[in-house]
């Protein structure tokens, strides 16, 4: 398993009967979890000072309840620095897991002594981009929702990125990645973080079992002829490491070489010393 383990502004505190007790900075989130089956004792003193705490409903969705939260605040890691704030469906905007991918491909980036243009697929606030465009890429951040680019442009302002080489596109990604196959653009390097269903910005419907392998079929014609990396983020549940190996295997790996890698990627939890998991990645990459 690939562990997000050195996070200093965020914490699992502990875990317990179906949800999660995490420090976000200074606040104390409660949010259900599904990997989180286990009913043992809480004993950390934080399940009762709690600042929010997300209560997931019978008939799907739920609520937030909130004790003394700020409507928005920050954290920070290894230079970059993330807003937040508790919104739909139990999320705070940020997925600390991914830190792990990160210090990965921030590392690659910096060694290739090249310029590396990366191209990042739903890109959400992203946490992806600002660590590539701090890292020195060059970085287009693709994704539908307006509302998430501009927050994204946030995170990258407070990162002191300001002045950074990315190009902020809303649009939808399969339609934008075609356009730039038209246009004859080409990445060194591909990210993408697919949701298992979803809406484009004109009612475009995205269902990962059906439209993940065209996508990354499409994705290798805009692999430059050195690519450095390609990675692919998936929390669908059913969806094994394995899968996501396959598809790098199968599309980028007969045509550029390099290798095939696929984990759980994870968070320590301070409290019982486990390692929950948080969803799988596939790295290619050019060695």
């Amino acid at each position: 398993m690939w562990v997000a383990n050195e996070w200093k502004d965020y914490e699992v505190l502990d875990t317990s009967e179906g949800e999660k007790l995490e420090r976000w900075g200074d606040f104390l989130l409660v949010r259900p979890d599904p990997q989180v089956i286990w009913n043992t004792p809480k004993s950390h003193k934080g399940w009762q000072t709690k600042n929010a705490h997300y209560h997931r409903s019978n008939k799907g969705g739920g609520e937030w309840e909130f004790f003394h939260l700020p409507e928005q605040w920050s954290i920070s890691y290894k230079g970059l620095t993330f807003h937040l704030k508790p919104f739909s469906f139990k999320h705070t905007g940020l997925f600390p897991e991914q830190a792990t991918n990160w210090d990965w491909f921030s590392n690659k980036i910096r060694l290739a002594k090249r310029q590396i243009r990366v191209l990042n697929l739903f890109a959400y606030t992203g946490g992806a981009t600002i660590a590539a465009a701090k890292a020195g890429a060059n970085v287009t951040h693709v994704d539908a929702s307006k509302g998430m680019v501009a927050w994204a442009k946030e995170n990258a302002l407070s990162s002191g990125l300001a002045n950074a080489p990315i190009r902020w596109i809303v649009d939808d990604c399969i339609k934008f990645v075609e356009r730039e196959i038209r246009r004859g653009s080409h990445y060194d390097a591909i990210i993408m973080d697919p949701p298992s269903y979803g809406r484009g910005p004109k009612g475009e419907i995205w269902k990962i079992e059906d439209a993940i392998y065209p996508l990354v079929q499409l994705c290798t014609k805009l692999l430059s002829e050195q690519p450095l990396f390609f990675l692919i983020n998936s929390y669908t549940t059913g969806f094994a490491p394995s899968v996501l190996s396959y598809l790098l295997g199968c599309e980028v790996v007969p045509k550029f070489g390099g290798n095939v890698y696929a984990d759980e990627v994870g968070l320590p939890v301070t409290e019982s010393g486990l390692v929950l998991p948080c969803g799988s990645s596939g790295r290619w990459e050019w060695e």
